[in-house]
């Protein structure tokens, strides 16, 4: 049976996601249930990404039946993946952004300055890009909602936006979040996440199908239509 194996940025003891990083389990709780949903015989794994950078975890580089999901971008430089190039330039925080200014003539964030508090989810299957609505931040701390709306012509900005991101850094089929905030009627671009983030927990039970499904559809390559927001 192939497995997919799941890696988080949390303490994970026996399969489970500690109490302490309730945002990380409510990903990995919804990750798990993409793949038992998807009708594949695959065995899903967890395991944090603090026991592969103490190498108290050893990942076989030639395992062809392990799909790997990283949920995390802190991955040690050791770890080889299918996605892992995507991985590292998503990372290069300042290369990223200054090829935003270069290409688009967009503000983008810097240290701890203009700092993004909305995110723009990208579907990218192997026919081609779909987008969600985006994720807004909420008051509270790690609490997110979905949808926020905007101008379309802000939309179309941000569309482009991540359609032209995706292809300077050859993206593969996955869901990819667009960090980035508005200033009046300025994108303020942030950063890209090669996976989805936490911020894609506001899709659960509001997005069909949610962005934890469309991450698996992708990575398995199984079609996906359309995204439609749900009444929760």
């Amino acid at each position: 049976m192939s497995k997919a194996l799941i890696i988080v940025n949390a303490e994970v003891r026996s399969g489970n996601v500690s109490a302490n990083a309730p945002v990380a389990a409510k990903m990995v709780t919804a990750m798990v249930k993409a793949i038992q949903n998807s009708n594949k015989p695959v065995q899903p794994e967890i395991i944090g990404a603090a026991d592969l950078w103490s190498k108290s975890v050893i990942l076989s580089p030639h395992n062809d039946d392990l799909i790997y999901c990283p949920l995390t971008i802190q991955l040690p430089n050791w770890v080889e993946f299918p996605a892992k190039k995507i991985f590292e330039l998503c990372r290069e925080l300042k290369t990223r952004r200054n090829w935003v200014e270069q290409h688009f003539q967009y503000k983008t964030s810097s240290k701890n300055s203009w700092l993004g508090d909305l995110w723009l989810p990208v579907v990218l299957t192997a026919k081609g890009i779909l987008y969600g609505e985006v994720i807004g931040e909420g008051e509270i701390p790690n609490s997110y909602q979905q949808p926020i709306n905007f101008k379309e012509h802000i939309r179309q900005s941000l569309y482009k936006l991540a359609a032209q991101l995706l292809e300077s850094i050859n993206a593969t089929p996955a869901v990819y979040l667009l960090q980035f905030r508005i200033l009046g009627e300025v994108i303020v671009f942030d950063r890209l996440w090669p996976f989805p983030a936490s911020p894609a927990i506001a899709s659960i039970k509001l997005q069909q199908p949610d962005l934890f499904a469309c991450h698996w559809h992708c990575l398995t390559g199984k079609p996906i239509v359309d995204l439609k927001i749900v009444s929760p």
